[in-house]
């Protein structure tokens, strides 16, 4: 099994930042493309950001120069840093990766229970 928690969510007046971040644990040989995504209310979830294990990044066109994604493969972390936040940015924001549980097992589309973050003035 993996489990997948994020942690860093909060409130923030617009311009402000925050930074997210996720921490993948359970049966784990290798974690390939790891993500972010978030839900606005009465919206569907969307892509913010992606990363490969080997850094390569894919942004959503509404986040690109605002928002950073990273990790630490040894560490089987994901991070978002968000910047110059807008209100809407505001959403529950979900970690995912794509796991390798063993040398011929996979385990796509794991999902954490989510972190709010709320821009308001």
């Amino acid at each position: 099994q993996v489990q997948l928690v994020e942690s860093g969510g909060g409130l923030v007046q617009p311009g402000g930042s925050l930074r997210l971040s996720c921490a993948a644990s359970g049966t784990i040989f290798r974690i390939n493309t790891m993500g972010w995504y978030r839900q606005a209310p009465g919206k569907e979830r969307e892509l913010v950001a992606t990363i490969t294990s080997g850094g390569l990044t894919n942004y959503a066109d509404s986040v690109k120069g605002r928002f950073a994604i990273s990790r630490d493969n040894g560490k089987k972390t994901v991070d978002l840093q968000m910047n110059n936040l807008k209100s809407t940015d505001t959403g529950l924001y979900y970690c995912n990766a794509d796991v390798q549980i063993s040398e011929r097992v996979y385990s796509y589309n794991n999902w954490g229970q989510g972190t709010q973050v709320t821009v308001s003035s």
